[in-house]
């Protein structure tokens, strides 16, 4: 038998999860050539890196080149903070996407790039759960939806954003836009930079200087997660405002809240403050692309240093002080300590339980009563009884 690939994706839907933190998965079905059907969870930002790395792969198909050759589809951006109604609405778009994909030319549609990211993994066949965390919650695809999803042929439609203030470019790679221009969202990347397209002129732009058409962006953005993950700096930076941080490189942080302007709050220690998310680095992960932009590209504008800006939307974002960040950061670290010493408490008295039972003189077996004559006679051999009389 030949090599393997696929002859069919369905996407059946998504899963709510919440080990080890609240985030959305999709269901695929996948039918293979040997007539096999496996089911697969995939995150849509591991899609986008599939589909980004897809791209790098066949430029020409791609439309790097020349745009009027590209029969690699469009897969928009994921969102910062995938909810449960962006999860949702990505549904046609992202069935739409794999029904073209499986069917490009043979040396896209089976290379081993497609072939290896739809294979089922060991976390397909036992997701991650947690028995004190409710279990996962499945949303299926309307049968109707999987129905009309081959018959969707119109593009695919980026994501419109508006500028609030002027931007000058600094390097070639980026793209100037003047306030109240509005841009086509390529790219977005957590650095805070986002790739954009306006007419026929393509490049960066800084995430602070754009704002959605319907209303305060905050939506996006992930709720605070005293939790924190664990990041290294990448680079050093020395704080500016008073609410940044100074950091040195190979520092190891935790990460409390993801922003949308490449900020994000950080915490070292019991401090917490403003970092760029660029010079940050996963621990645990090796990203040799995000260490070669370090060298090309400085930090971005924050919002709250953009003049000038003026915004279309009547209600402003919500923004969190620094001084809330603080306050409930050292409440989660208490209750963090708490936890933990109730729990070292505990296993101390169970210890100690177990010491004095291992320290208790141990009981010694009682001395039976000596029997009387008239029973020894009784009992006895007549060789005994001669004896005693």
């Amino acid at each position: 038998m030949g090599d393997a690939f696929i002859r069919h994706i369905e996407l059946l839907g998504y899963e709510k999860r919440f080990f080890p933190s609240q985030h959305y998965v999709y269901m695929f079905l996948v039918k293979w050539n040997d007539l096999s059907e496996k089911l697969v969870y995939r995150r849509f930002t591991e899609i986008y890196e599939f589909h980004k790395a897809l791209k790098e792969m066949f430029p020409i198909e791609s439309g790097d080149i020349n745009m009027e050759n590209r029969i690699i589809p469009h897969l928009p951006a994921p969102k910062w903070f995938d909810g449960q109604r962006s999860t949702q609405n990505r549904q046609g778009t992202l069935a739409e996407y794999c029904y073209t994909l499986i069917n490009l030319p043979h040396k896209i549609s089976r290379c081993l790039h497609v072939v290896n990211f739809f294979k089922v993994r060991p976390d397909d066949m036992n997701p991650v759960t947690d028995s004190q965390i409710k279990k996962p919650e499945v949303f299926l695809l309307p049968k109707d939806a999987k129905k009309n999803t081959t018959d969707i042929t119109g593009p695919i439609v980026l994501q419109t954003y508006r500028a609030i203030a002027d931007y000058e470019k600094s390097s070639t790679s980026e793209m100037a836009v003047k306030a109240g221009d509005m841009v086509d969202v390529v790219e977005k990347s957590e650095s805070g930079w986002w790739f954009c397209q306006m007419k026929n002129k393509r490049g960066w732009v800084p995430a602070a200087y754009l704002e959605p058409m319907d209303g305060p962006d905050e939506s996006e953005e992930q709720e605070p997660n005293y939790a924190g993950e664990l990041y290294i700096v990448l680079k050093s930076y020395t704080a500016v405002e008073e609410d940044e941080l100074t950091l040195k490189e190979g520092d190891t942080i935790e990460v409390i809240h993801k922003l949308l302007d490449g900020w994000w709050v950080i915490r070292k220690g019991e401090t917490t403050g403003y970092y760029p998310s660029m010079y940050l680095e996963k621990a645990g992960e090796v990203n040799t692309s995000v260490k070669s932009e370090l060298k090309k590209r400085s930090a971005p504008p924050r919002r709250s240093t953009i003049r000038n800006a003026k915004s279309i939307h009547k209600q402003s974002r919500k923004q969190i002080s620094q001084e809330t960040y603080r306050r409930n950061s050292k409440k989660y670290i208490q209750s963090r300590r708490n936890m933990k010493e109730n729990f070292q408490n505990k296993a101390n008295v169970i210890l100690e339980k177990d010491e004095q039972e291992e320290n208790k003189p141990k009981a010694q077996p009682a001395v039976p009563p000596r029997p009387s004559k008239d029973l020894i006679l009784n009992r006895c051999t007549e060789s005994t009884r001669r004896k005693i009389l």
